[in-house]
């Protein structure tokens, strides 16, 4: 698995620093520390963000990292710009990054976003190359901060942060990275549960005997066309005492489809490559999950993720089959294409069982919203106003994109089935993403606020884009951790605080 660069803190570049980074507004290209204009001109540098010039003066090069407009500079600004520094001065192994001051943000928020950048954007997925570091990679970095003895502790303390929550999206990136015939279900929970153990949280995975007293038949049904038997795997986290625990608890569900081949509903070649993915919205809640311990998130929590490939054989489930789903509602399959959201269904009567303060799940689910949103957009759809924009908060500051999508309640009826109680495919060419959240809807208990993101565009990328890809992003970890650790703040933003969920 990837390991992160290392970051310290300091006051001073060190000596064996090899490149020195500082940054740049647009508009203050003549106020850069240490550098001419002219030096910026000649190397063709506009500041813009994402921006990097390096002038290399032999032993120690200085890194020029753009920021944009200094009116707009924000985290993510600090995150993309951190991001292309570290893809770009691979050749200078240890760097020392000179953190500048933002109007509006202190100097901790300032360094996590920066370490968070530099942390994901030299991620790289090498288990299965020959020679892994042949390309040359970043090793470390070194801040330095101009600023007294208690700043410098709250800039550590917001590094050691930023590397809890870079190590779980880095995780999420190598299981999503990971071909699916590697990564078969039981791999999958086999990892999971390793890493949530060293993590302290509890784990219950249930294996096909489980699942089936279980009566998780979408699961089952989605199954029946593999060799290799599913698995649900269930986390717990329950805060410290000590932490003064908000008396929450939130419940997430992640799709783990290990591989989509389309089922008996096969999809085309070109279709199928890229589907090892297919389980990214499962690996971000595992990520995420794990990370909570080490961050003290205050509310307690508990995971979902049904786990199985969708495959072809001999019984494998046929279009026109129908299933009981956890619960007792029947379904017709008139796609086996569109199965995640058929073990999402189980999952979603599991989460709403515990009866917790709001339900989240994340899924890779439908090629419909990336044409409405594109691939760097996640879709966000919820049966609550109020926490679906605490949902949007939590993305914001965090830094990932999401955007609302309806749940048109006149359009239920796409769904209706002359032989169950609902298709798991609408009878309508167009909404496919927008039914099947009410799809998901159905399986969720009255009363709970539930948020789903359709993650199919930003889960893997062709090409980098700030501190996400190329390849697998380990896209919503972020925004879980920030929802979970930011819950506490919940109350107030409701009651009309305009801040911002904790950074």
């Amino acid at each position: 698995m990837a390991e992160l660069i290392s970051i310290k803190v300091g006051t001073s570049v060190p000596s064996g620093a090899t490149g020195v980074v500082v940054f740049a507004t647009s508009d203050g290209l003549n106020r850069v520390p240490g550098v001419r204009k002219a030096a910026l001109d000649r190397a063709g540098f506009s500041g813009t963000v994402g921006a990097v010039a390096i002038l290399d003066d032999g032993d120690r090069a200085t890194v020029v990292a753009g920021l944009g407009p200094s009116d707009r500079v924000c985290t993510d600004e600090l995150r993309r710009a951190a991001a292309e520094v570290a893809r770009r001065v691979s050749r200078h192994r240890r760097i020392a990054v000179e953190l500048p001051e933002v109007p509006g943000l202190d100097m901790a928020v300032i360094a996590g976003a920066i370490s968070e950048g530099l942390l994901l954007g030299s991620y790289s997925f090498t288990e299965f190359r020959s020679s892994p570091d042949a390309g040359g990679r970043l090793q470390s970095a070194s801040l330095v901060v101009d600023g007294s003895t208690a700043e410098v502790r709250q800039v550590r303390a917001a590094v050691e942060q930023a590397a809890v929550v870079a190590d779980a999206v880095c995780f999420a990136r190598d299981l999503v990275n990971t071909p699916g015939g590697t990564l078969t279900p039981q791999v999958f929970a086999d990892l999971a549960q390793e890493r949530a153990l060293a993590a302290g949280l509890e784990v219950e995975v249930l294996d096909a005997d489980a699942i089936a007293e279980a009566e998780l038949g979408g699961l089952l049904a989605v199954n029946r066309g593999s060799t290799h038997p599913p698995r649900m795997v269930k986390l717990t986290y329950t805060p410290d005492p000590a932490l003064e625990p908000t008396g929450d608890t939130l419940a997430f569900v992640g799709k783990g489809i290990t591989f989509d081949s389309g089922g008996l509903s096969i999809k085309p070649a070109d279709g199928m490559i890229g589907m090892k993915m297919d389980m990214g919205g499962a690996a971000a809640v595992i990520a995420a999950m794990c990370a909570l311990p080490a961050l003290g998130a205050r509310t307690a929590a508990v995971s979902f993720t049904p786990m199985t490939d969708n495959m072809i054989n001999g019984d494998a489930q046929r279009p026109g089959d129908v299933f009981t789903a956890r619960g007792g509602t029947t379904v017709e399959v008139l796609n086996t294409d569109a199965e995640g959201r058929l073990i999402l269904a189980d999952a979603l009567v599991l989460a709403s069982e515990t009866q917790p303060s709001a339900i989240v799940d994340l899924a890779t689910l439908t090629g419909a919203c990336m044409v409405a949103l594109g691939d760097r957009i996640a879709g966000l759809m919820s049966n609550d106003d109020g926490f679906r924009d605490t949902v949007m908060r939590a993305a914001g500051v965090a830094g990932e994109r999401v955007w609302p999508l309806p749940l048109p309640a006149d359009y239920r009826k796409l769904l209706d089935s002359r032989v169950a109680d609902i298709s798991n495919i609408s009878s309508a060419r167009f909404g496919g993403t927008l039914t099947a959240g009410l799809f998901l809807q159905e399986f969720v208990a009255d009363g709970i606020p539930w948020a789903h993101l359709d993650i199919a565009g930003p889960a893997m990328l062709d090409a980098p884009d700030g501190e996400q890809g190329p390849g697998a992003t380990g896209f919503g970890v972020r925004t879980l951790v920030q929802l979970a650790c930011g819950w506490g703040d919940v109350a107030d933003a409701d009651a009309g605080d305009e801040g911002e969920l904790s950074d």
